[in-house]
């Protein structure tokens, strides 16, 4: 069996982790990576540092819509063809954890690079997957894809309502997997990830800017009225989600989350009490996009693939404190 895992966004919050995993379990990783400022650079940077020092991990700073279909191609590094199908050639699985990310920035004029990354990017690496004979892919989806549902916890056989250009997006990329699955045989899986945070997490996510707020004695900005629920996940159990996911059967869609409902009160009191500072709340309207709540039914993946999350939120949370404390010492 090939040794060779490509992980697309590979210096992104939840790929650097999963690339660090994957080097870790002794495989060769190609990690794609286009670097958009999204978020700045230097953040990605640091995350892909300590798989830049492995001689198993190759990096490609490219588009995915930018390298060519063909196999005739010019090389950026020695030996490396830029040929996405050969980058994904001879592949024991492909990660495809690349996308614009971000509910409340998906609108407007912005859905264009949405469309672009998350959905045309995404057919066009399975054509390269399916030229190539890869043998497994794994698409990284979103809870964002159930948008309000009358009934919790969220099942995969619910009807998909997103109420988001960037659910849309994600859920295209699973119907599209479903697709390459039906008419070429293409061993597609794709997972619905709830609520990741962690190190690593980008900083427009709610933690992260939490915990800045409180370091910095300023006020945390709730959007709705606190109540709103989530199943927050941490990202090592993300992880583990995405590597069990190989052994799934081609076709299945199945939710990775933590398998728990929280309250964002009760979540920024939680992370108070981490910090060990009263955090100050400034609480505005919900914005577009902003689903009510959000909690992850895993029997499926539980059933499937043996997943079972096992880091709770405050240990989480202290994860996190203490990566972004050390990260904003050494700035």
């Amino acid at each position: 069996m090939s040794k060779k895992v490509v992980v697309t966004g590979c210096a992104g919050f939840i790929g650097s982790h999963l690339t660090d995993r994957l080097l870790a379990n002794g495989h060769d990783v190609v990690g794609i990576d286009s670097f958009e400022d999204y978020y700045p650079r230097a953040q990605k940077e640091a995350n892909v540092e300590r798989a830049r020092a492995d001689p198993a991990f190759t990096l490609v700073e490219a588009n995915i819509l930018d390298l060519k279909t063909d196999s005739g191609c010019a090389q950026p590094d020695p030996g490396m063809d830029v040929s996405l199908a050969s980058l994904v050639a001879d592949c024991d699985c492909v990660y495809h954890l690349a996308a614009q990310a971000g509910v409340r920035s998906s609108w407007g004029s912005s859905f264009e690079v949405y469309a672009h990354n998350n959905v045309l990017a995404t057919q066009r690496l399975l054509e390269a997957c399916v030229a190539s004979g890869v043998r497994k892919v794994v698409y990284a989806s979103s809870s964002s894809v159930y948008g309000d549902q009358e009934q919790l916890p969220l099942r995969e056989d619910m009807l998909p309502k997103p109420r988001s250009p960037y659910g849309v997006t994600k859920l295209a990329g699973e119907h599209l997997c479903g697709l390459y699955h039906a008419n070429y045989q293409l061993d597609a899986v794709s997972l619905r990830f709830f609520t990741v945070y962690g190190p690593r997490q980008r900083p427009d996510m709610a933690f992260n800017k939490f915990i800045r707020a409180m370091l910095e004695d300023r006020d945390i900005m709730v959007y709705g009225d606190g109540r709103q629920t989530r199943d927050f996940t941490y990202v090592d159990d993300i992880v583990d989600g995405l590597i069990l996911a190989r052994a799934a059967a081609a076709g299945t869609v199945m939710n990775i989350g933590g398998g728990n409902r929280v309250s964002l009160g009760e979540a920024i009191a939680t992370l108070g009490d981490v910090m060990r500072v009263k955090p100050r709340l400034q609480f505005r309207s919900a914005e577009a996009g902003d689903v009510r709540d959000t909690w992850a039914d895993v029997s499926r993946a539980k059933d499937a693939i043996g997943y079972r999350p096992t880091t709770n939120l405050a240990a989480g949370m202290a994860q996190e404190y203490a990566w972004l404390t050390e990260r904003s010492a050494a700035v």
